[in-house]
């Protein structure tokens, strides 16, 4: 089966060009980045890096949900910040939200991102087919 479902919840930031927050296709989920950005908020972002940090999870969470998944079903995570001092901070926070499970995880240094956010994160995971109505 070739099929793709296109994911989008108001639970987490709208995307703001020509793509999907999610996209679920052969059994895994692919999350678009996610940034740390409150729904229906515009663009202010929560000050500091924790904050920063458990706003992503939040957001990329309710996705994962939307898609039928979680973070117990990530296989790979790409965290950018814009800078590399962030990382000790950056892994502190995923070692407490992500707890015993380990998935495949990249931290890039990137340089400035949008809106000036700390972090910004895509990941895949496994989506359990949804049975058809």
């Amino acid at each position: 089966m070739n099929e793709m479902r296109f994911i989008e919840t108001p639970l987490a930031p709208l995307p703001a060009g020509h793509y999907s927050q999610a996209v679920v296709a052969q059994g895994l989920a692919f999350v678009s980045g996610v940034l740390p950005l409150v729904p229906g908020q515009g663009t202010q972002l929560p000050h500091g890096i924790e904050a920063q940090f458990r706003q992503v999870f939040e957001n990329l969470s309710n996705v994962l949900q939307a898609a039928n998944s979680g973070l117990h079903l990530l296989v790979n995570v790409q965290i950018f910040i814009p800078d590399v001092s962030l990382w000790p901070s950056i892994d502190a926070a995923y070692r407490q939200v992500m707890g015993s499970h380990k998935p495949a995880r990249t931290v890039v240094p990137c340089g400035g991102l949008h809106y000036g956010a700390m972090l910004e994160v895509n990941a895949v995971a496994i989506a359990p087919h949804l049975p058809r109505d």
